[in-house]
């Protein structure tokens, strides 16, 4: 795979036959409040801890309809990172897992996981950074290579310490299994589900962004094209070394407690553009 436009190459194994799955984490005290968090030390809030609740008992039994598109047996490790938000979300998906598959699944922190940091934006109201920061929040709504909080991190810094985080997650799936067929069938049918191996990735909206355009070698100026709502599921599966989409932002399972004013108040911050 050659260099990715803006950031450092990603080579994905020859031959690998694995699936990632990405969770984003549960709703935190800063997003009720509505607050920048980036890379700040902010808790679940009570719904966040619903929501994680409901992503993990359908990570726990994807197989029950409708299907989840996933390898048959336990995942192979829950990656997260070392944030609140994502370590309590990470660890509800570790317990529910391995009640159901009555085996414990290893949780992993990955620092090249975090969130991107938002420098002086961090903990600030969306309302304040509007005021104070008004060009330079929309040039990043607008170009965001171009322009970044004061004092946080530009994409191309966070597409530097996510790709060998991302290669780490790969190398380990594809450990002490022979490659698969590059030239196999791409297109899907009504096979069974594969028995090759798979990972849950718990993290956030920004990094999930860079990790989707990585692994598709998009540019960073794409960067808004993949939303992640709060603890959707999106499923990438890599077909002789080759990652395919099979299914994004899947938030279903959430029905029971997403009310309208939560969805609504989810839906005003994915406008505003904060992480």
């Amino acid at each position: 795979m050659d260099r990715p436009p803006g950031g450092r190459a990603l080579t994905v194994p020859a031959g690998l036959d694995a699936t990632i799955v990405l969770l984003r984490h549960g709703e935190t005290t800063a997003i009720v409040e509505g607050r920048f968090q980036g890379q700040s030390a902010v808790p679940l809030s009570p719904l966040g801890r619903q929501q994680a609740d409901r992503a993990a008992a359908r990570l726990a039994t994807p197989h029950d309809p409708p299907s989840l598109p996933v390898p048959v047996g336990a995942p192979l490790e829950i990656v997260h990172s070392p944030l609140v938000r994502t370590t309590q979300t990470a660890e509800s998906v570790a317990a529910a897992a391995g009640a159901a598959y009555g085996q414990p699944i290893a949780l992993r922190a990955d620092e090249g996981l975090r969130e991107i940091g938002q420098g002086e934006w961090e903990g600030r109201l969306g309302s304040e950074i509007a005021q104070r920061w008004g060009d330079v929040l929309s040039a990043w709504r607008l170009r965001p290579t171009e322009a970044h909080a004061p004092g946080g991190e530009g994409l191309v810094e966070v597409r530097e310490r996510v790709a060998p985080a991302l290669r780490a997650l790969l190398d380990r799936l594809g450990e002490g299994r022979p490659p698969g067929v590059p030239d196999g069938p791409q297109v899907l049918g009504s096979a069974a589900a594969p028995d090759h191996p798979w990972s849950i990735v718990v993290g956030h909206d920004g990094v999930f962004k860079i990790v989707l355009l990585t692994l598709f070698e998009l540019p960073l100026e794409r960067f808004w094209l993949f939303p992640f709502a709060l603890c959707g599921i999106t499923v990438v599966d890599i077909a002789g070394g080759r990652p395919r989409l099979r299914a994004h932002n899947l938030t279903e399972h959430l029905a029971p407690v997403l009310d309208e004013r939560a969805r609504d108040a989810t839906e005003r911050r994915e406008r505003a553009g904060a992480l």
